[in-house]
């Protein structure tokens, strides 16, 4: 049992997060999906895989240069090529793994260090080399994704490469007991996060105001890695952009939010919606549809349920105006959370009716649905995370979204006050028989 979920500091009273159970559980997990596979080896670039695979990170910089990348073999311990002196600093502070397997290196950088400097080819001359030290030159090279000019050197090293996204999602897939630990404590931080947000909708404030407060709390309480903030509100609700503006909040707004951060690594996709002063009975239509269509969904996850039963009780594209379940693709979705954003399940009515998956214990996914209003600018947005439970979903978004919620100030109308026999606040507002009413 993994005691005060919630709680960031390490104590001697009682058992809390175990790290080196996460980091010797991920890689030994990632080990029995490569023996599975046809690949002798995975070389991955990407910072989720890398993070799994070596339980390192060197922070945000590091998200979108592929500037450090990590080989998992089938014999022997992973290597780690970081960027110059991180290299070292893992060889002195992270001892889960031998000091031989952190090593400074250079890749391309996304192609700025192109075939004439001489980088691509260092490195996969390195890689080679690992290689061939285990009897594995020959075998496929797995690469979960890479620049253009990588590949030619790899490919120029006589080294057939093949896709490694498989074999780490595959691992991915089902989470241990601290993974889930560590994904409820990103969703605490967001309940949080919706608090303050509640606080402070107003007629005034504007969009990209709510994002900067948002990330100022989400760091304050432990973030990691702001990925994106969604603020949507108005006329732009429909259609969803998927992006936040410099919009001025105004009375009657619906206003919805998605929060994507992590916490030591784990993500949350997160949703709320919200109205602005007052709400209409269109913005409340929309919401309690939206509310419906994702607690149909959310009754269904359980263990051995495949993905296309879920699928199945969203609307079609239809019925949401759109063309095609390409055109309305993540309106009504399912997603697989930890170290990354999309893991197995995924699940739409695109591709889960002709190709379902089956839910497993373990797993842990968020479900988001989205109903535009009848009034044609505003809509609602709602997403719960879930984690699959012998006996049926646990929800680790607690924000309250079972009924629409409305923010900021509330207005008194005159003829509400004179209802209430004419007393307001000790101010003189009529007269009651000749009496002034206070």
């Amino acid at each position: 049992m993994i005691a005060s979920r919630g709680a960031t500091m390490a104590v001697d009273w009682e058992q809390r997060i175990d790290f080196p159970r996460l980091r010797a559980e991920r890689l030994q997990r990632a080990r029995e999906a490569l023996e599975r596979s046809e690949l002798g080896a995975v070389l991955v670039f990407d910072q989720n895989n890398i993070r799994y695979l070596t339980s390192t990170h060197i922070g945000e910089w590091a998200r979108d240069k592929s500037a450090r990348c990590a080989l998992l073999p089938r014999v022997g311990d992973p290597v780690l090529w970081d960027f110059g002196s991180a290299a070292r600093h893992h060889q002195m502070y992270a001892p889960w793994l031998p000091a031989t397997s952190w090593r400074a290196g250079v890749t391309s950088m996304r192609g700025a260090m192109p075939r004439d400097t001489g980088a691509p080819d260092l490195l996969a001359g390195h890689v080679f080399e690992e290689l061939r030290e285990r009897g594995l030159e020959r075998e496929q090279l797995g690469i979960d994704l890479s620049d253009m000019e990588t590949l030619a050197a790899l490919h120029r090293k006589e080294i057939r490469t093949a896709d490694a996204q498989p074999v780490m999602l595959s691992a991915r897939r089902i989470k241990t007991q601290d993974e889930i630990a560590l994904l409820d404590h990103a969703a605490a931080i967001v309940d949080a996060v919706y608090e303050r947000i509640y606080e402070m909708l107003r007629p005034g404030v504007r969009e990209h105001e709510v994002v900067a407060e948002a990330q100022r709390l989400l760091f304050e309480l432990g973030s990691e890695q702001v990925e994106a903030i969604n603020a949507v509100s108005g006329d732009r609700c429909n259609p969803h952009p998927h992006v936040f503006s410099d919009r001025l909040l105004r009375p009657g707004d619906q206003a919805f939010f998605d929060i994507i951060h992590s916490f030591m690594g784990y993500r949350t996709c997160y949703y709320r919606t919200f109205c602005v002063g007052g709400a209409t009975a269109s913005q409340l239509d929309a919401y309690k549809q939206c509310r419906e269509w994702l607690d149909a969904a959310i009754e269904l996850v359980r263990p051995g349920v495949t993905t296309d039963q879920i699928a199945a009780v969203w609307p079609t594209a239809e019925e949401l105006g759109f063309a095609s379940e390409e055109a309305c693709f993540g309106l009504q979705f399912g997603h697989g959370l930890g170290v990354g954003l999309y893991e197995a399940p995924m699940i739409s009515r695109l591709h889960s009716i002709a190709s379902p998956a089956e839910i497993e214990e373990g797993m842990v996914f968020a479900l988001e649905t989205y109903c535009p209003a009848s009034d044609g600018r505003s809509a609602a947005r709602i997403e719960e995370e879930v984690v699959v439970t012998a006996d049926g979903p646990e929800i680790l978004t607690r924000f309250p979204a079972e009924e629409l919620l409305v923010a900021g100030r509330q207005y008194v109308r005159g003829a509400d006050l004179l209802a209430r026999d004419g007393y307001v606040r000790g101010v003189d507002l009529v007269e009651r028989d000749g009496v002034p009413a206070h």
